[in-house]
């Protein structure tokens, strides 16, 4: 049975906190979501703003292969024409090839809110639908509030979904807005509208709860055929159902057909390319998309999972476009610290005795109980385990460095640094400002090595700097523990530096950070 995915990222979504798209964002999300065969895109709401307006303008002149693209708003306002209404014409002359509308279901708002009465939010519904239906649109028709209306007052409820469907709606979408509905009241509700009304029914769920996506599969259950959400689960308050999760678990888990295998394993890259888009960090423990999704850390779960992966994981990650990763830190054991060299290429056998994995996973423990934290400067690691098994050839030696802070009257304070170092046996001083101390030491550093490694060099740039301190209790002299993050066209990496002095927690974390990048660049 094929389930219909209806996306409203670039509607919905954006309604979320910290949540925004351009015009031409939209456009780009839209091309993404049509190439993984997502049925439809609601990308807007015209006439609300120029950037939907734009955004409609640019979508009509775009091929979209597998997406319709709809044009949301409201039925038409009470007291008014449909064809006097400024919201539903902007809906016809949008250009997009669909509508959906909303009309209330909840006696409050039709009657309290509103100021309305039942038999005039009827005659909105029913006339909006005919007035877009007329025009050529396929409509879906959002019963807003339905639930929460539902348990008021269960027959006008329904009466005004069974008028959409009576005007001409293609679909009737069962929203929770409120996102206080629970999954038993969501399987009970859809249960009865499905044997009630005669049209195919979606649902919309808010996860106000912690609740949509469950919710979401609840109403499929009961026999919804249409979901709504948002790519990430991105939305107003604290957001809508995340399609990430609703679609691997509808198709991987109960067998329901809503993309193809290829576009299951782009949903990974889906989800961090709408993340960029919005300028939103990736989180981490996001279900089957986060980085977090099929990583172990614990040694048990990772010698498990080397004999056995299903012993830990739910599923094959590669399925939806993410990998198993293992991490290392002072929960580790053997199992981990050999994974990660089989899966880095270090090989622990090399030399007479090869290297001992008990002494390192000891020394990794001592370490992440002085601060250091390698499951999240996995840069930084790589080049403490080639160390330890004597694989690591450095590039640069340092021979000394001196940072000072200068402060004058008219300008912000500044940084020098003044960085020595030696690359086969041939000195190098350099200086240069920044304006804190480490980027001062990283301007300095990175001229000091241009001389020797100009390619790679060139398209290496800092991209994150964060300082944590360790134990506030000592005041400025706590120990801090510094992450960097690093990136050029192919890679990005994480190194940590720890210390007291928040300038050599801060050297040794840059310092890894370039003998990362010449641990993978070949020599000049």
């Amino acid at each position: 049975m094929e389930i219909q995915v209806y996306d409203t990222t670039l509607r919905d979504g954006t309604q979320g906190e910290d949540v925004n798209f351009s015009a031409e964002e939209k456009l780009r999300v839209a091309k993404r979501l049509d190439e993984v065969g997502i049925h439809f895109i609601e990308g807007g709401w015209p006439g609300a703003n120029p950037r939907d307006d734009r955004f409609f303008e640019l979508a009509a002149s775009y091929g979209f292969k597998h997406s319709t693209i709809v044009a949301f708003g409201s039925t038409r306002r009470p007291g008014v024409s449909a064809g006097k209404d400024a919201n539903l014409k902007a809906i016809a002359e949008s250009g997009a090839r669909a509508a959906c509308i909303f009309g209330k279901s909840w006696d409050l708002h039709v009657e309290t809110v509103m100021e309305n009465t039942r038999e005039e939010n009827l005659a909105m519904i029913s006339e909006s639908v005919i007035y877009l239906a007329k025009r050529g649109f396929p409509v879906y028709y959002d019963a807003e509030h339905f639930f929460d209306g539902y348990k008021s007052d269960p027959d006008y409820a329904l009466a005004t979904v069974m008028e959409a469907v009576s005007a001409g709606a293609r679909c009737i979408t069962l929203c929770d807005t409120n996102g206080g509905t629970l999954p038993h009241e969501i399987e009970r509700i859809v249960s009865v509208v499905r044997n009630t009304v005669k049209a195919p029914i979606g649902i919309h769920t808010h996860n106000d709860c912690g609740l949509a996506v469950a919710n979401t599969i609840a109403a499929v259950s009961a026999g919804a055929v249409m979901v709504q959400g948002t790519i990430n689960g991105y939305g107003e308050r604290c957001g809508n159902a995340d399609l990430t999760s609703i679609i691997p678990i509808l198709q991987l888990k109960m067998g329901y057909r809503l993309v193809s295998d290829e576009s299951m394993a782009r949903l990974r890259s889906l989800s961090r390319f709408v993340c960029e888009a919005a300028n939103m960090v990736p989180q981490k423990n996001r279900p089957f998309v986060g980085d977090s999704a099929f990583a172990h850390k614990g040694g048990i779960h990772v010698s498990a999972v080397q004999k056995a992966p299903k012993a830990y994981e739910h599923m094959e990650p590669e399925l939806v476009g993410n990998r198993r990763r293992v991490l290392v830190s002072d929960l580790s054991g053997k199992s981990n610290v050999e994974y990660k060299a089989w899966e880095l290429g270090i090989d622990l056998n090399e030399g007479a005795n090869g290297a001992d994995v008990k002494k390192i996973v000891s020394d990794i423990k001592r370490m992440e109980n002085q601060g250091y934290q390698f499951d999240a400067a996995e840069g930084s690691f790589e080049l403490f385990l080639k160390r330890k098994v004597g694989q690591f050839v450095p590039r640069f030696e340092l021979l000394s460095f001196l940072v000072t802070i200068r402060k004058e009257k008219d300008r912000p304070c500044f940084a020098e640094a003044t960085v020595k170092i030696a690359v086969d046996g041939q000195e190098r001083f350099t200086a240069a400002e920044g304006q804190g101390p480490v980027g001062a030491l990283d301007n300095a550093l990175r001229r000091a090595l241009h001389k020797f490694y100009p390619q790679a060099l060139d398209s290496m740039r800092l991209k994150d700097f964060k300082v944590r301190v360790l134990d506030g209790r000592d005041g400025t002299a706590a120990r801090v523990k510094v992450f960097i993050e690093s990136g050029n066209q192919d890679r990005t990496w994480k190194t940590i530096g720890v210390s007291e002095d928040i300038i050599e927690a801060s050297w040794q974390a840059l310092a890894d950070s370039f003998h990362y990048l010449l641990s993978k660049t070949p020599q000049e």
